[in-house]
């Protein structure tokens, strides 16, 4: 079987990576290069804590699992050290405790645990107030996203797989043997099935094939779409896994960097912007960091960026075929990271003829051309995560 794949982004990545494995000649084409989207511009936080409703969180949650089982014994992008997550407000208590009790009644591993405790797991971690709760999530994770992309990248391409850059999509046309794809550059593709893992550009892909898949909009400033990102330098504080706590969450970036993000300042996020390094976001990250790490004076912004969220029209992955004419399979999942492994998996499946129940609520042919969707999300505050 002839597959194009269209979108080398790690969701891509890893349906290429499966497809080959199991024989079949893969093309990956991208309009940029690998991972240009997406994938590195994410906090990379494998969960399926707040996925709601049931059926979302069972795919993400076997979303992880599909993690522990491609990184083996370890891998360098795979960091399996839990989420610590604490509470101040009554507000944020409440969400947190109604959460807790939910994923234990899923068999979801969570537990309460106290603060010295906390801190015997995290040794840099700031005093927080008497009055803090504290939750661990110890099967939670988080990767290096370009280290994981260039693993399945890597692995598709010892497959047999082809990867071409530059190569944007313009044209997917229907003949009697299966599809071509065509792209700005003159190349022709001819393909059995073409596979669509174009993340946040989903829609105009999809429509090429007369699919009707609508994306909330991935520029809109202050949406749940979009979001800041914060790197540091590197600096001498210990930490290893994701900490979320009521203004800052934080996890190691690599080379003793941290990766910051604040949910209430993503209300001001605009993906047409410059943020510099020593701008405002900059310094109102910074000034929150103390709250969460001991060891981080003078810590200094290396780059602010503002992430673009791959999110479908109504804020839940996409995967199947389109009732349309052509061989074209559309995925498409604000969950890429946590989802990626999995989906390269289940994608290979269905493409073979195994259709997989963990995907039967998240099919294309909900969507109806021209029926109105919901307003995207507004921007992530504090416990929402």
């Amino acid at each position: 079987m002839r597959v194009v794949v269209i979108g080398a982004g790690v969701v891509g990545a890893a349906v290429a990576a499966e497809l080959a494995a199991r024989g079949a000649r893969v093309t990956v084409l991208d309009a940029a290069h690998p991972g240009a989207g997406t994938t590195a511009t994410s906090f990379a936080w494998v969960n399926s804590a707040n996925k709601e409703p049931e059926p979302y969180f069972a795919l993400n949650h076997a979303g992880i699992r599909a993690h522990y089982e491609l990184a083996g014994d370890g891998a360098p992008w795979f960091f399996p050290t839990g989420n610590l997550e604490w509470a101040v407000t009554d507000r944020h208590k409440e969400v947190l405790a109604g959460r807790v009790a939910r994923l234990q009644s899923r068999d979801y591993p969570v537990e309460w645990i106290s603060a010295e405790r906390a801190r015997e797991l995290e040794p840099d971690l700031a005093r927080a107030p008497s009055h803090a709760v504290f939750a661990f999530f110890p099967e939670e994770a988080y990767t290096l996203p370009v280290l994981l992309l260039s693993r399945l990248l890597g692995a598709a391409r010892d497959r047999g797989a082809t990867v071409v850059g530059g190569a944007r999509v313009t044209a997917i046309e229907h003949g009697p043997t299966g599809a071509t794809v065509i792209c700005a550059d003159g190349g022709r593709h001819p393909a059995d099935a073409v596979v669509s893992c174009a993340g946040r550009w989903t829609r105009d892909v999809a429509g090429l094939a007369g699919a009707h898949v609508p994306m909330a909009d991935p520029d809109l400033a202050g949406s749940a779409t979009v979001g800041f990102l914060a790197t540091t330098a590197p600096q001498a504080a210990r930490l290893s896994r994701v900490l979320t706590g009521p203004r800052l969450n934080v996890r190691p970036d690599g080379g003793g960097r941290l990766l910051l993000q604040a949910l209430d300042l993503d209300a001001t996020a605009d993906p047409a912007t410059s943020y510099p390094p020593d701008g405002e976001i900059a310094t109102a990250m910074l000034a929150r960091l103390p709250e969460v790490l001991n060891g981080t004076g003078g810590t200094v912004v290396e780059k602010v960026r503002v992430g673009q969220r791959a999110m479908p029209g109504d804020g839940f992955t996409v995967a199947g075929f389109p009732a349309t004419g052509v061989p074209f399979y559309v995925v498409a999942t604000h969950s890429g990271i946590t989802l990626a492994p999995l989906l390269g998996r289940l994608v290979a499946d269905e493409l073979y003829g195994d259709e997989s129940p963990l995907l039967k609520d998240f099919r294309p042919g909900r969507f109806t051309s021209g029926a109105p969707l919901p307003p995207p999300p507004p921007a992530r505050r504090p416990g929402e995560q």
